[in-house]
C-alpha cells in the first residue's frame, strides 16, 4: 500500500468511561407484525420507494445472529425498542408471548455483555390508538402510561436504562405538519395537542419506571430519559423575519419539548407556563439525536412553523440531502449541557449512505468532536450509532442505507460494512490510531 502523503484526519482518544455502540427501532428491523400503524401505511402503498415493512430485517426471527454481529462490533450498549402494537394488539388486551420474545432478546444482549436501553414508544403504535386520535386524543395520556407499566414491570429486573418517546418533535412534525407519516392529517393544532399529551405521557412513565424499578429493589442505577432530534437552526442572511422564523422553529421544535419533558413546565401554547404534572426533574440524562443542521428562512406557512428550510450551498450532503455538519454537535452538546447539566447519552447518530464512501469519515469526525467535548469536561457517556443495520427508514422505504451492516433484502444475508469495521475497531481500542487511519480513512 502507497504511502499517504495528506490527510485531514489524525489519531485521538475517547475516554473508556464512552460506551460505543449502535441504535435500532422495531417496525424498521423486525418484520412479522401486522397491528401497527406502518403496517397499514404501507398497505395502502404509500411509501415512496414502494417497499414494505413486513418483512423488513426479519430480525424478529434473527436476533440473535444480530447480537453475534454487535458483539463482532465490540458493542457495550445497544438502544431498541418495544413494538406497542405487538403488546397491545388491541385495546385494553395484553398478550404476554411478545414480552416472553423481548425478554429473551434482552436476555441474550446481557448474556453477550451489551447494556440495552429500551425504547417504549419509536414513531410507530398500534392502529386501535391511532384510530382514537393517537397523541391528540387525552386519552392516550393514560393509554401509553397503562402499556409502560405493563412492559417494565415484565422486563424491569433486566433492564435498568429507558427512553420513553424517541423524537416527539420529529413524529408530530411528520404526522400533522409535513404529514408525511400516517395518518396523514396536517393540523397544526394536533401538532401542539399532541405536544401537550406526548409530554404529559413522558412525565407519566418516568414515574412509573422509577416507581416498579424502587419496588423491585432497585434503589439505584434507573435511569429514565427521552430521545429528542435535536438540529442546529442557522440563518444566512439576517433579517427580523429570518430571526423571528428562526426563534419561533426554536421554541416549537426544541424549547417546548425540552422545558416539558425535563422540567414539567407547560410553556405557552401548550400550558402558561405552569407544571400540571408537578415540578421536578423527568430526565436523568441528556438523550440527543444529531443528524444535521439547517438554514432557516421565513415562511407565511404556519404548518411549517413559519420556517423554510434549507440547505447551506456548497456543503456536503449524504443520500438524504441532508449537510454533513459534525460541528453541529458539539453546538449542541455544549449548550445544553450549560443549560441543564444532565449526563449526554448520543442515542442517535448517523448516516444514509448506501455506497458505504461517506460513513466512516462521518463516525470519525463525530467522535472526535465527542473527543473534544470530554477534554471539556462536558460528560458525553453514551454513543449509539444509527444504525446497527439498513433498515425501514419510514416513508422514505427500505432503500436508503444508513447501516453499519448492509442487508440483502432478498437473502436476508447481512454484510458488516468497511465502515463498520472501522467502527468496531474503534470500538475496541476507544481510540483512533494512525494504523485505523491509514486502514480505513479516504485520503483528502
Amino acid at each position: 500500500m502507497p504511502k499517504r502523503e495528506s490527510t485531514r484526519f489524525e489519531a485521538f482518544n475517547l475516554p473508556h468511561s464512552l460506551l460505543l455502540g449502535s441504535a435500532t427501532a422495531s417496525v424498521q428491523i423486525e418484520g412479522g407484525d401486522i397491528t401497527n400503524n406502518w403496517y397499514r401505511f404501507c398497505e395502502q402503498g404509500k411509501v415512496k420507494d414502494g417497499t414494505h415493512c413486513i418483512v423488513a430485517d426479519d430480525h424478529w426471527n434473527r436476533y440473535e445472529e444480530d447480537i453475534e454481529l454487535m458483539k463482532q462490533l465490540n458493542h457495550k450498549v445497544y438502544r431498541m425498542s418495544i413494538e406497542w402494537s405487538r403488546i397491545e394488539p388491541e385495546r385494553g388486551k395484553y398478550l404476554e408471548e411478545p414480552l416472553i420474545h423481548y425478554r429473551a432478546e434482552i436476555q441474550k444482549l446481557l448474556d453477550n455483555n451489551i447494556q440495552p436501553l429500551v425504547t417504549l414508544h419509536h414513531f410507530s403504535q398500534p392502529i386501535w390508538f391511532e384510530d382514537m386520535g393517537g397523541w391528540t386524543n387525552p386519552q392516550s395520556v393514560a393509554c401509553f402510561t397503562c402499556f409502560a407499566e405493563k412492559v417494565v414491570s415484565y422486563l424491569g429486573d433486566l433492564v435498568a436504562e429507558w427512553i420513553t418517546i424517541n423524537e416527539p418533535n420529529v413524529y408530530l412534525e411528520s404526522t400533522y405538519s409535513s404529514a408525511i407519516f400516517p395518518p396523514e392529517k396536517p393540523s397544526i393544532i394536533h401538532y401542539f395537542k399532541g405536544l401537550r399529551n406526548m409530554t404529559a405521557s413522558h412525565i407519566e412513565a418516568y414515574k412509573r419506571i422509577h416507581d416498579i424499578r424502587e419496588k423491585m429493589g432497585f434503589d439505584t442505577g434507573t435511569k429514565v430519559g427521552v430521545a429528542l432530534h435535536i438540529r442546529v437552526f442557522d440563518v444566512q442572511k439576517v433579517s427580523f423575519l429570518s430571526k423571528l422564523s428562526q426563534q419561533l422553529l426554536e421554541h416549537s421544535f426544541h424549547i417546548l419539548f425540552l422545558e416539558g419533558m425535563i422540567n414539567g413546565k407547560f410553556m405557552f401554547p401548550i400550558g402558561f407556563g405552569g407544571y400540571p404534572y408537578g415540578k421536578g426533574i423527568y430526565c436523568d440524562f441528556f438523550g440527543v439525536n444529531y443528524y444535521s443542521r439547517d438554514i432557516v428562512a421565513f415562511s407565511w406557512n404556519p404548518l411549517r412553523l413559519f420556517a423554510e428550510l434549507q440547505v447551506n450551498k456548497g456543503s456536503e450532503i449524504n443520500d438524504m440531502g441532508w449537510e454533513i455538519y459534525p460541528e453541529g454537535l458539539y453546538r449542541i452538546c455544549r449548550k445544553y449541557w450549560d443549560i441543564y447539566a444532565k449526563p449526554i447519552y448520543i442515542t442517535e447518530n448517523g448516516i444514509c449512505d448506501a455506497t458505504d464512501e461517506q460513513r466512516a469519515a462521518f463516525i470519525y469526525d463525530h467522535l472526535k468532536v465527542i473527543s473534544r467535548l470530554v477534554e471539556e469536561g462536558v460528560p458525553v457517556e453514551r454513543y449509539y450509532h444509527w444504525s446497527l443495520m439498513d433498515n425501514f427508514e419510514w416513508d422514505e422505504g427500505l432503500q436508503r442505507r444508513f447501516g453499519l451492516i448492509e442487508v440483502n433484502y432478498e437473502t436476508q444475508e447481512r454484510t458488516i460494512r468497511r465502515s463498520g469495521q472501522f467502527y468496531g475497531e474503534l470500538a475496541r481500542e476507544c481510540k483512533v490510531t494512525d494504523a485505523m487511519i491509514e486502514k480505513f480513512l479516504p485520503m483528502s
